[in-house]
């Protein structure tokens, strides 16, 4: 396959974190060196841009629709919504990544299913956020999440969100479809709230969660999106969704906004995700996870 020229950007020192100093060039730059790492996430996936043109301290919007200006060498995916279709964007190589940087798409929130099967996810995730101010809550529930996909012979990965908390992630063989995983991870979430009443919650509303950490499995529908491992968040400090090891999980100065854009060269150096385990079926996880619960 041919390597596909990097783009130049427009306006390269329009700023978009304006407390940092960082500019449309910086994000590229970022963007183009950690692409080696980023890229096996993000392959055949569609793609929701999160879109800063003013930068961060300016009006941001959500975009789906590729824009009529993109080039045409940008993959794209038209997939159906409800009274229609959307046309995704995917970024396929390093030079679609370094030009939506150029478009000032700060983060790409991707599909958990890939565009050729999209109604079928590989991945699962459950999303973690803190209840309050303290990071513990968070990493208590990533190790018990972990122990409990353990149990049911699933391995799963763990990544900050750049965000406020950390994502655990399940790689999946495509065999089910959302609704049939949203019910499997609603019922290892319930297993685990079980287990631990008093801190964590399957519980939708806020109001009735009493400060438990919520278990949220809502990521897992079609056409919904999660942040792409990598990805820079637009917020203050430029932090990013970052891949752990799950031992940098019982670290107790871990927070989600560990990484940052500055971190670029450790961040492709560093590969905690390096043999990452094989998809699997939820067939003899299912049968496990009854057997616990029965």
């Amino acid at each position: 396959m041919t390597m596909r020229k990097i783009p130049e950007i427009s306006r390269p020192d329009k700023v978009l974190f304006p407390d940092d100093g960082l500019t449309k060039a910086d994000l590229a730059g970022y963007y183009r060196t950690v692409a080696r790492r980023m890229l096996p996430h993000l392959r055949g996936r569609p793609l929701m841009l999160e879109r800063f043109p003013d930068g961060i301290g300016g009006h941001g919007f959500m975009q789906k629709d590729v824009p009529d200006h993109f080039p045409d060498w940008i993959h794209r995916a038209e997939l159906p919504k409800e009274d229609g279709t959307v046309t995704y964007p995917i970024a396929d190589d390093t030079a679609t990544l370094v030009y939506l940087a150029g478009q000032a798409s700060i983060t790409p929130h991707r599909f958990l299913s890939r565009a050729d099967r999209p109604h079928h996810p590989d991945r699962l995730v459950f999303d973690l956020d803190p209840p309050g101010d303290d990071f513990a809550p968070v990493r208590e529930a990533a190790l018990g999440l972990h122990g409990l996909l353990d149990e049911l012979e699933l391995p799963s990965l763990v990544m900050t969100t750049g965000s406020r908390g950390l994502h655990v992630v399940v790689a999946l063989d495509r065999r089910d479809d959302f609704d049939a995983v949203r019910e499997f991870a609603r019922a290892v979430a319930d297993t685990l709230a079980t287990r631990n009443p008093d801190r964590f919650t399957t519980e939708a509303r806020k109001k009735a969660r009493g400060g438990r950490l919520y278990l949220d499995i809502q990521r897992n529908a079609y056409a919904q999106t999660a942040v792409t491992p990598y990805a820079v968040r637009a917020r203050p400090g430029a932090p990013v969704a970052a891949p752990l090891a799950w031992e940098d999980v019982d670290d107790p100065a871990l927070g989600a906004r560990r990484w940052t854009l500055r971190d670029a060269d450790a961040l492709a150096d560093r590969d905690p995700w390096h043999n990452p385990p094989r998809p699997r079926s939820l067939g003899r996880a299912r049968t496990l996870l009854d057997a616990l619960t029965t």
